[in-house]
């Protein structure tokens, strides 16, 4: 009968760090910022995407995290490296029209793009043996690497890939515009926690497998 999640406990641990009573709410995705411009919140945390329209409306943290890209491959297989010299010629699905697809075509130009309507069907194709990689969102990924559709079958291939012209700035929390001191404590609260390791530790409590 209790809210859990990576944001739930990311919450606490804010709070806690900067001595304040909070009460976490629950909302619809879609009520969620306007409950600040009522005054009904005073902050939200649910891994908002850090973008200029969000910084011109609200006052957003610095990214609790970022969103990178990553390649996915199966664990017996023979691709180790993503580098684009290694990838030549290779399969790779991705989610068709997506900043992935973007991504690719701009870094991966000599790679076989398969594309698909969803993440899902990238993913199961690469499990398949249909394709040799998929590329995707890491977060997305690692959910579906640590659940039971993988079969336990792949892992993460190469390194992330965090350019923020196609992947943005990253998920932060958002307040209302003008609440400079709130915003500064919770910057202030997560560096203090990245620099001692307690962020990292609930990090790995709720993504096992990494997606960085």
């Amino acid at each position: 009968g209790q809210l859990q999640g990576f944001n739930i406990d990311l919450a606490r641990a804010i709070c806690a760090e900067i001595e304040a009573q909070c009460t976490i709410q629950p909302r619809r995705w879609e009520l969620l910022l306007p409950a600040l411009d009522i005054n009904e919140g005073d902050a939200v945390i649910a891994s908002h995407r850090i973008d200029g329209d969000l910084r011109r409306r609200f006052e957003v943290s610095q990214p609790v995290y970022r969103v990178p890209a990553r390649f996915a491959g199966h664990k017996d297989g023979a691709i180790r490296s993503a580098d684009a010299q290694a990838l030549q010629g290779r399969s790779i699905a991705v989610v068709g029209g997506s900043r992935h697809e973007a991504y690719l075509n701009a870094l991966f130009p000599a790679v076989r793009i398969e594309r698909f309507a969803s993440a899902e069907g990238a993913l199961e194709a690469m499990r398949r043996r249909r394709v040799d990689l998929a590329f995707g969102d890491a977060i997305a990924i690692a959910f579906w690497l640590n659940g039971s559709e993988s079969l336990d079958c792949c892992t993460f291939i190469g390194g992330a890939y965090a350019d923020s012209r196609f992947f943005g700035e990253g998920a932060g929390i958002v307040m209302r515009k003008g609440n400079i001191p709130l915003r500064q404590a919770i910057d202030d609260a997560l560096t203090r926690m990245s620099r001692d390791g307690r962020f990292a530790r609930l990090y790995l409590k709720h993504f096992p497998v990494p997606f960085y």
